[in-house]
């Protein structure tokens, strides 16, 4: 079973939250909670915490220094932040412990289960590489260590007008935000068959991953992987317009490898599994 944890000093919230992932996730997760973040590192330590959602502003020690003592003890654990503060100082420390997500309060309900899910999703691949006799399993810590100084290498390159002393003109930023906003379109569109993620689309544009991340969620009011998951549901929906066009193959034509994965997303985001949605469409 995947061990998850929530640290959030606010109960409301942690109940809220966990009441969410418990009807989301049923008992594929135990889940953990913490107050701060002295508390989610004894978590972690006494139940090797696989997935960490963690508030960044605790009392003691507060979101961002729990996760880098995690990461410094573990490549691999699925870190997501939340944080009620827009401010381009967290997202570049997200950006160097190698947080998966970086999600603005209030956030939907689906930008969270998006990222949710693949964090399970990259979770179970992990347990699955790990277990005896898997070739995979020895090269795993290297191969997360190698991610995490690649990461931190390119954190430390900011493009930000702001980091460089230079006052944003307005006419500028707009025109950026313009450009962006077509060239995520653009990458997207072109590569949403394959398995990408918000890193990969930093790095084709040329930007850090927390600058990246700031004006992505300016461009768009949602992250990465939720405008990746609309976009392949979208993709999706065109296809089982065309009834000669296999259900199982649709999964694999937009994104999703895994076929119980794709059925998950696309009820998610249109209510109905895609044969319902298909039989919809012909009978309509």
């Amino acid at each position: 079973m995947i061990q998850l944890m929530i640290a959030d000093d606010e109960r409301i919230e942690r109940l809220v939250l966990r009441r969410t992932l418990e009807k989301y996730l049923g008992d594929t997760c135990q889940i953990h909670e913490a107050e701060n973040g002295r508390q989610a590192l004894a978590l972690y330590r006494e139940n090797g915490i696989q997935i960490a959602i963690l508030d960044i502003e605790m009392p003691g020690i507060n979101g961002i220094q729990a996760a880098e003592e995690i990461r410094a003890q573990d490549p691999d654990c699925c870190i997501i932040f939340l944080t009620a503060f827009d401010d381009f100082h967290y997202a570049k420390q997200a950006v160097h412990v190698r947080a998966m997500e970086y999600l603005l309060k209030p956030y939907s309900e689906r930008e969270l289960l998006d990222v949710l899910d693949e964090a399970v999703r990259i979770t179970k691949r992990r347990m699955e590489q790990i277990q005896p006799g898997s070739p995979s399993a020895p090269d795993a810590a290297a191969g997360g260590a190698v991610q995490q100084a690649a990461a931190a290498k390119t954190a430390s390159a900011e493009t930000s007008p702001a980091e460089n002393g230079r006052e944003e003109d307005p006419e500028e930023d707009s025109a950026r935000m313009l450009f962006l906003s077509q060239a995520i379109a653009a990458y997207v569109r072109q590569n949403y068959r394959n398995d990408i993620s918000m890193q990969d689309a930093a790095r084709a544009m040329n930007y850090s991953e927390a600058y990246f991340c700031k004006l992505f969620k300016q461009c768009f009011s949602c992250n990465f992987t939720a405008y990746l998951s609309e976009y392949r549901i979208g993709e999706a929906k065109k296809l089982l317009a065309v009834p000669t066009v296999n259900i199982k193959d649709i999964g694999k034509a937009v994104g999703y490898g895994d076929s119980n994965y794709f059925t998950k997303v696309f009820r998610r985001y249109t209510g109905v599994s895609p044969s319902e949605y298909r039989t919809k469409l012909l009978i309509n």
